[in-house]
């Protein structure tokens, strides 16, 4: 796929609505005139951007921990290829599952599938971890509890 190119304009848009969305009636007409622009042709873009796959949606970005989810584990998982489509779903169905995704492996690390799991309580991660080995008949993990949260923010593409 070739990279876009985006106007001055575009990029000053993309930047203002990639970060906190103005909590206003009216937020991508404060958007446009943060952005010397007008509310359609915010709109137009994004809609844009949307239909292309290029956005996939516009969405709140928890805070997990001010949330009172302050438990959380990254779990890496062995699960067969012919069953990634069937188990990434009854994964990706769980509400304490933000991140639920495929990667390569390596011959030292021979996982390939990877949920992050947000609890409630201590011993909240390791109950869900259970009930979605029991659910998948999957047992082969590695359950990487985290211990501090160093960085949380969102990508910058454009400032």
């Amino acid at each position: 796929m070739a990279r876009m190119i985006f106007t001055e304009t575009e990029e000053r848009i993309l930047a203002l609505a990639g970060g906190d969305i103005p909590d206003h009636p009216e937020p991508f007409k404060i958007i446009a005139e943060q952005a010397g622009a007008d509310e359609a042709e915010v709109i137009d873009l994004l809609t844009r951007l949307r239909d292309s796959k290029v956005i996939r949606r516009f969405g709140a970005t928890l805070r997990h921990q001010k949330a009172g989810y302050g438990h959380n584990a990254m779990v890496a998982w062995r699960v067969p290829e012919e069953r990634i489509e069937e188990v990434g779903e009854i994964f990706a169905s769980r509400p304490e599952i933000s991140h639920c995704y495929v990667r390569r492996t390596y011959p030292e690390w021979t996982f390939n599938f990877y949920t992050m799991i947000h609890g409630e309580r201590p011993g909240h991660c390791a109950e869900v971890v259970t009930e979605l080995e029991e659910a998948t008949g999957i047992d082969d993990n590695c359950v990487l509890n985290s211990i501090k949260e160093l960085k949380k923010t969102s990508m910058v593409y454009f400032k």
